[in-house]
């Protein structure tokens, strides 16, 4: 049977306040494949970014279920949690959280080395993405000597290096000036293909290149 890479099937999330309970997420469903692209929109504070902090399993849900490739992951902890996230899940935020004392090179390498793979190997397939991502002159720079939109290009660079099912990308060019924007955007979206790419973003421009847009609005997902 053909699963989808990620299904979230009837997923709720709640937090507590003065008044009781908060509903953030009532009953979302949400399916997607691999060479999907998805882009969720919704004004600020509709738990944009708490769905996909559930969806990757950074934020516990309060009911439903949560399968990667048709297997339940929805309440794995531990080494078993991190092993999936490592093996499945690719991350590109707002702010590219790059490791400050690490090249652009080793911080692309670190999911591979965290995944066990000689490190001969990792840093050849950490190059390798980094010269697609067009930054073939800079892999030994580290973070503090590299653009906003460099440090961006890295960050998808290690989002992809593992091949992961699903990548998920949180505002990506929020911090960015427009022409940088615009070329993380087609990075992004070219070397993506072959993943499910799952997209939180202000951004009505880049949400039209998603071949789908879906809109969070009293906790609901609207197609």
């Amino acid at each position: 049977m053909d699963y989808p890479v990620l299904l979230l099937d009837n997923i709720t999330k709640s937090y507590p306040s003065p008044s009781g309970r908060l509903e953030i997420l009532k009953g979302i469903n949400l399916s997607a494949t691999r060479g999907d692209s998805i882009a969720i929109l919704g004004h600020s504070g509709s738990g944009k970014s708490t769905l996909l902090n559930t969806a990757a399993l950074l934020s516990s849900i309060d009911s439903g279920k949560i399968f990667y490739s048709g297997r339940d992951v929805s309440y794995l902890k531990g080494r078993d949690l991190s092993l999936l996230r490592n093996r499945e899940m690719g991350f590109v935020f707002q702010s590219s959280l790059l490791m400050e004392d690490f090249s652009a090179l080793e911080n692309v390498a670190m999911p591979l080395l965290i995944r066990g793979e000689v490190k001969a190997e990792a840093l050849l397939k950490a190059e390798d993405i980094l010269i697609a991502v067009g930054l073939k002159e800079r892999i030994h720079h580290r973070p503090n000597a590299l653009s906003g939109g460099e440090k961006q290009r890295v960050a998808i660079a290690r989002a992809l290096v593992g091949n992961p099912s699903v990548i998920f990308a949180d505002e990506p060019t929020g911090a960015l000036d427009e022409k940088s924007s615009e070329s993380v955007a087609d990075i992004l979206f070219e070397k993506s293909k072959t993943s499910a790419l799952i997209m939180v973003t202000h951004n009505k421009s880049l949400a039209a290149l998603c071949k789908r847009t879906l809109l969070l609005r009293g906790g609901i997902l609207e197609e």
